[in-house]
């Protein structure tokens, strides 16, 4: 069964938005009286009856409501954007469905861009979220400097980029049911400064292997092994 999304479901808005509505009406040929599945996109996946599809919005009645809890990990992972916004839009979107808690843009000296489309990767996040079958959406944090990320508490602080590839591989460092905030820097790498700061802040250097990896495709490898050292 498709997954749909309404974040205020909980608050008593009980119809799903236009775009939502266009898709379960026009593509998935859904009526009235069918059932649906919907998140908030908050941990609840909600059981709904279609009341109405008149006006093109798809109106709800709620038939029931299951709670899911939240992991014993977060993923927090602070990215510099590539120019490519397509590119960006693919970490977003795989990282979503790999099952992440946080995504920061990071401003460094070296960033290819210092401005990134919230809303258009909100949405990318959310199309993920439904497509992976999963009822937490990751917060989708805009632009942020190295001075307020370095400030940033989490259990374990990693930091990987190209010029270190002898460091400790991530694997074998991070361990199970932490929180994790790790740095991945833009395609021309962080500075020595920007990598001073950060290890003198807590920051550990670590490898994701042997080869030199994307931007983007470092920040799904780091997603996709924080998840599994998780099992």
């Amino acid at each position: 069964m498709n997954l749909f999304y309404q974040p205020k479901l909980s608050e008593g808005l009980l119809l799903l938005s236009e775009d939502e509505s266009l898709h379960a009406i026009k593509v998935l040929r859904h009526q009235t009286g069918d059932s649906i599945k919907v998140t908030d996109g908050q941990g609840t996946l909600y059981l709904c009856a279609i009341t109405s599809t008149s006006g093109k919005v798809c109106k709800l009645e709620v038939s029931s409501q299951e709670k899911f809890n939240k992991p014993n990990h977060f993923i927090h992972i602070a990215l510099s954007p590539t120019k490519s916004s397509d590119r960006v839009e693919w970490f977003v979107e795989k990282a979503t469905e790999l099952g992440i808690q946080k995504i920061s843009f990071l401003n460094t000296q070296h960033s290819e861009r210092n401005k990134i489309n919230i809303e258009r990767m909100t949405k990318t996040a959310v199309s993920a979220m439904k497509q992976s079958g999963q009822v937490w959406l990751p917060e989708i944090e805009g632009m942020v400097s190295m001075k307020e990320i370095l400030a940033t508490k989490r259990d374990q602080r990693f930091i990987a980029y190209a010029g270190e590839r002898e460091s400790p591989l991530l694997l074998h460092q991070a361990k199970k049911d932490k929180s994790y905030l790790v740095l991945i820097g833009p395609e021309g790498d962080f500075s020595a400064e920007e990598i001073q700061s950060a290890t003198q802040s807590g920051f550990q250097p670590i490898s994701l292997g042997a080869n030199i990896l994307r931007t983007e495709t470092a920040g799904v490898a780091t997603c996709h092994i924080l998840n599994l050292i998780q099992h």
